[in-house]
């Protein structure tokens, strides 16, 4: 169950506010373009696991043989906050747009980039977006533009979560493409000792 808790104040972007909010649990989304951003939470959390329980098809696996792509971190937030927006029905309007630029300026939001070179030219290929407050990354929407290229960044995230010391990765709600990698729902009694937890880890992105 997902509940609407409260909506954020028009023009008042108050970054430590809203890092505030997302260490308890809550996330941020708009219903519609236009419509005001809001405080949610989910009683039902989902999590990629950071250990054994992760995997992916064994397809994926010749493409990560092929290194047909490469990554970066924070080369591109814009164009990857673009690219998680530019679909038929989205919840990342003009507004919270804004938001992720403002908390990536202040280090708190991420992207991580899978790029492929074609040519004589880099083209973005894919990506996921998020926030990291000390062990736990929150993963708030992916795209690709290239196929395979947001399923690379998926492993290759979680190969440098792990890398980096990282508790928890917390991406909200289950959804089919999410299951494909060995995610899982957890109660939110188990969740909040887990991001209480992450949160007492320091880690870095970068």
């Amino acid at each position: 169950m997902i509940d609407a808790t409260r909506s954020l104040a028009r023009n008042m972007l108050d970054v430590d506010e809203i890092i505030n909010g997302y260490a308890q649990g809550h996330f941020l989304m708009s219903e519609a373009e236009g419509e005001p951003v809001q405080w949610f939470y989910t009683h039902d959390r989902t999590l990629m696991p950071l250990d054994q329980r992760f995997h992916y098809p064994r397809s994926l696996q010749r493409v990560l043989n092929q290194d047909r792509f490469y990554v970066k971190i924070n080369t591109a937030f814009d164009a990857v906050v673009e690219g998680c927006a530019n679909r038929a029905t989205t919840w990342i309007s003009a507004e919270l747009k804004s938001i992720y630029r403002a908390l990536n300026r202040s280090g708190w939001a991420y992207s991580f980039e899978t790029w492929q070179k074609i040519g004589d030219t880099e083209k973005l290929a894919g990506g996921i977006m998020g926030i990291a407050i000390q062990g736990v990354f929150i993963g708030e929407s992916m795209f690709y533009q290239i196929p395979e290229g947001s399923k690379v960044a998926m492993v290759k995230l979680v190969e440098h979560l792990r890398s980096n010391g990282y508790v928890l990765f917390d991406v909200q709600m289950m959804n089919p493409h999410l299951e494909r990698f060995g995610a899982v729902e957890i109660g939110d009694r188990e969740y909040q000792k887990l991001l209480q937890l992450a949160l007492s880890k320091p880690c870095s992105m970068l």
